[in-house]
């Protein structure tokens, strides 16, 4: 006959006595039996979990989703629990199941990616900030206060409390504090410089640019640097503006060539 999980509770309502249920299925081997039995222990435990899960409520993610987690941390607990160890199901379950929440914030619920050390920092001076705004009124704990209250230094302090700021990514069409205008974190950060793609061309024409003979130099600094028309150059310097023309084709073929050999 199969064995029935037992209404019998501990002091907690949601802690029913499964002890016997439990040393049933670690001598049952794979098998229907099994599973069904597996099952309805789990299903006596869920209230358990669901008010473990109800602790990390108003952190970001839907209660839903929370119980979920919850119910996985369960059922590793069952799969794992050896009845043999004498102690009981709850000591071992809970640890297990808020450990399974805890990953899932660590790993899910960071929109980038942060060390663990600083996870753990935030962790610590979140708890340390509720506990001494039990005792503190009209006022936020200082940082001096929160690194005595949890034992660390100012500066991991310092930057736990960055990182209780940096949960989730603010959106570049977010409107920045006090803008009136719609003026958005977007509008404040700089854009590439196109001139930048120019750098290694310009480095690489400056030792053939100076050369040339002068009056060569001369020419292509009127006309690109200038902005002179080459009738205008061939003006200034008494020449025709086909020779003009003439010159600065040959001068730019000169240059490309020498440049593009001295890539190679």
């Amino acid at each position: 006959m199969p064995t029935q999980v037992s209404a019998k509770h501990h002091p907690h309502d949601d802690a029913p006595d499964t002890a016997e249920a439990f040393r049933r299925l670690a001598a049952l081997p794979p098998g229907e039996e099994r599973d069904v039995l597996r099952g309805k222990i789990v299903e006596a435990w869920l209230p358990m979990a669901d008010r473990l899960a109800g602790r990390f409520r108003n952190r970001g993610e839907s209660p839903e989703d929370l119980r979920q987690v919850a119910a996985l941390g369960l059922v590793k607990a069952v799969d794992r629990y050896d009845p043999e160890r004498a102690n009981a199901f709850e000591s071992y379950a809970v640890p297990t199941i808020t450990g399974e929440i805890k990953r899932h914030f660590r790993d899910h619920m960071w929109t980038l990616h942060v060390p663990r050390r600083v996870q753990d920092l935030r962790n610590r001076v979140r708890f340390a900030g509720q506990e001494l705004s039990q005792t503190i009124s009209g006022r936020r704990p200082t940082v001096a206060e929160i690194a005595e209250h949890a034992g660390m230094s100012e500066e991991d302090v310092l930057v736990g409390l960055e990182a209780l700021e940096s949960f989730t990514a603010l959106s570049l069409d977010a409107e920045m504090p006090g803008s009136e205008d719609g003026y958005s974190l977007g509008d404040a950060l700089g854009a590439p410089d196109p001139a930048l793609d120019t750098v290694v061309d310009r480095e690489s024409v400056r030792s053939r640019l100076a050369a040339l003979p002068e009056r060569e130099r001369a020419i292509l600094y009127m006309r690109f640097f200038g902005d002179m028309t080459q009738s205008r150059i061939a003006e200034q310097l008494g020449i025709s503006q086909m020779h003009v023309s003439r010159l600065i084709s040959r001068c730019c073929g000169r240059v490309r060539e020498q440049v593009l050999r001295d890539a190679a």
